[in-house]
């Protein structure tokens, strides 16, 4: 006997329109042009999840090297001063500090600066 597919079809076609939804035109109504802005979507929020990581740490760096360069040494040089003093700050925590602690950053310039 036959099986028709018009209810898994039927769901199927609801999932993706559902996912498409806030998308523009004939994308919220038409299913082949969801489908392939749905997995367009994917594929962008894929790569973009993992370049988030590497825009974040840059935006990091910069906020290093600015407070960093305030206080006479460069971002490098810093860098370089805590491996040697081994200490063991993230570049993330490093950057919070730098804006939201600039004391404790100061404190930090200052151990890596000692001779």
């Amino acid at each position: 006997m036959r099986v028709k597919r018009g209810v898994p079809a039927r769901n199927k076609h609801k999932k993706i329109l559902k996912a498409a939804k806030g998308m523009q035109h004939y994308r919220t109504r038409s299913y082949r042009m969801a489908k392939q802005g749905v997995i367009k979507a994917l594929r962008y929020s894929y790569r973009d999840r993992r370049n988030k990581k590497r825009d974040l740490r840059a935006l990091w760096i910069t906020r290093i090297n600015n407070a960093s360069r305030a206080e006479g040494l460069s971002y490098s040089q810093l860098i370089a001063g805590m491996k040697a003093k081994n200490i063991t700050v993230d570049r993330k925590i490093l950057a919070d500090l730098a804006v939201n602690n600039p004391e404790a950053f100061k404190a930090i310039v200052a151990t890596v600066k000692e001779k």
